[in-house]
């Protein structure tokens, strides 16, 4: 069964704005000295439910991932680790482990900025959203706020290198 086919976005908003308090997130990630990642949860309606950014280093934590944290977050806020009827951002693809715990919590769809040619598992390595095996379908919208996201990675990681 293929992935579903993505919605407009919610009423009064628009894929940017939504994206853009990932974008924050992520920011605050790097001010940290982590990977600037950064990941936000709405409802089908754009309430924000929940929002995280990368964390693995100072939590010592493997799945401390903006995308596991946010969705962590919002499963205590919501009371529920079932997260139906919702869409998260994140500035980067998520990776397979990440990919797989929006499938478990049944989020709607997903928006990403940037695609991750390395570990990606929604579109680059994977097409995560449609795994056959899987019980859960989502939607996938990639490229909102790119060029942001992008730079934003090349100079934390130039500046790692140097």
């Amino acid at each position: 069964m293929p992935a579903p086919t993505p919605p407009q976005p919610p009423h009064g908003t628009s894929w940017r704005s939504l994206m853009d308090i990932a974008f924050g997130e992520a920011c605050r990630a790097q001010d940290k000295g982590e990977a600037p990642i950064g990941a936000a949860l709405f409802s089908s309606t754009g309430e924000l439910i929940a929002k995280a950014h990368n964390q693995p280093i100072s939590l010592n934590d493997p799945t401390g991932h903006a995308e596991v944290l946010c969705l962590r977050k919002a499963a205590l806020a919501m009371g529920n680790y079932r997260l139906t009827d919702t869409i998260m951002t994140v500035t980067l693809e998520p990776c397979l482990m990440c990919t797989g715990a929006l499938i478990h919590a049944r989020v709607s769809g997903v928006v990403f900025a940037a695609r991750d040619e390395r570990a990606g598992a929604l579109v680059s390595n994977l097409d995560g959203a449609a795994l056959p095996f899987a019980n859960h379908r989502m939607w996938t919208v990639e490229g909102v706020m790119f060029e942001e996201c992008s730079a934003l990675l090349k100079r934390f990681f130039l500046m790692r290198r140097k």
